[in-house]
């Protein structure tokens, strides 16, 4: 979103006005989506049925998208996290597309950006074991005819992971 302006009191961010009130309501679900709207009202100040109608009007305006739960890689035994550059034969046509739609079809790629740089896209990728990671780039991603070149890296560890967005201090 583009913040067009800061006022006293509120945030003016693509076409949506949001008050203190609003901050405090979206700084608190980032933390806790499962939080009841009993203790929302309660930590922002405002009694439960004004606190339920600002979070349905931030869903609706598409401020808040969704809910989830974190889950734990290890737990599931997911071992290996990579991060693959990917760099395009083709920029013509529907070479694109072809590759997001490909990449959208393979649950393993968790995410993946459009980027600048020397490569084209990048993506992350989180699988069992090397194995798997070896069977997704054989089987899967060296089957994408639009793909030119992928340089991987492997994620020893994760030193900062946040769930939540910085909001601007109004």
């Amino acid at each position: 979103m583009i913040i067009c302006y800061f006022a006293k009191y509120s945030l003016v961010m693509a076409n949506h006005i949001l008050d203190k009130t609003d901050r405090q309501i979206l700084d608190i679900l980032q933390q806790n989506g499962r939080i009841t709207n009993l203790q929302l009202s309660s930590e922002i100040g405002l009694s439960p049925a004004p606190t339920l109608e600002r979070v349905k009007k931030l869903e609706r305006l598409g401020i808040i998208k969704s809910y989830h739960a974190k889950l734990d890689m290890d737990e599931l035994g997911l071992g290996i996290q990579t991060l693959m550059q990917i760099s395009l034969l083709r920029h013509k046509n529907n070479a694109m597309q072809n590759f997001v739609d490909q990449v959208n079809a393979i649950s393993e790629i968790t995410e993946c950006y459009h980027i600048t740089g020397g490569s084209d896209y990048l993506l992350k990728i989180i699988v069992k074991d090397m194995r798997a990671y070896e069977r997704l780039v054989m089987d899967k991603l060296s089957n994408i005819e639009e793909i030119g070149q992928m340089q991987t890296m492997m994620v020893l560890s994760v030193v900062k992971q946040s769930d939540t967005l910085p909001l601007p201090i109004i």
